[in-house]
């Protein structure tokens, strides 16, 4: 039976690094048919109790939610804004736990995150592991992809082979 995978980059920018490294990781996993959400389709009105009270929870954030509960798996690949979620990012997370706390639905879910620099997004995908399963999801994996530029082309993903047998060997791990 094909499974639904659900990735995203957490990311606005039209060029994401971690959109690309995203919808690459998903691409690894077989017998799945993946689905790419595009954070500059779920833009909204910035979080706030005021806002929530005066016009309710926006469609987008419905929509959003609703698409996450289709998955099997969920890849997400984390950019980090000064140490941080991109502020893109953390105001769907804010809108959508507000339909849910537990906005990821007991999802399977792998973390991921990239940078250009040699950490590769560590801060944030650390939070990330601290923060999601509070939010329900449940972490099957992580993976942070050091120096993008020096490690990852379009055309062949993952350069460096010590890199790409560490996340190929994470991929194997989920069960689908």
């Amino acid at each position: 039976m094909t499974k639904k995978i659900i990735t995203f980059g957490a990311s606005s920018s039209t060029n994401s690094i971690n959109k690309q490294f995203a919808v690459y990781t998903a691409s690894q996993f077989e017998n799945a048919i993946t689905e790419i959400l595009d954070l500059n389709d779920y833009e909204m009105p910035i979080f706030s109790l005021d806002k929530e009270l005066k016009n309710g929870i926006p469609e987008l954030a419905q929509s959003f939610y609703n698409k996450l509960g289709t998955a099997d798996l969920i890849v997400i690949s984390l950019a980090e804004h000064n140490g941080a979620y991109s502020t893109a990012f953390k105001n769907i997370f804010d809108w959508t736990s507000r339909i849910n706390s537990k906005f990821f639905q007991e999802k399977q879910t792998l973390i991921l995150s990239t940078s250009p620099g040699p950490r590769g997004g560590l801060t944030v995908l650390e939070i990330a592991k601290n923060r999601f399963p509070f939010q329900g999801a449940v972490i099957k994996g992580s993976f942070s992809l050091p120096s993008f530029n020096d490690n990852f082309n379009s055309s062949e993903g993952i350069t460096n082979e010590k890199l790409k047998s560490d996340l190929l060997e994470i991929i194997q791990s989920i069960e689908l």
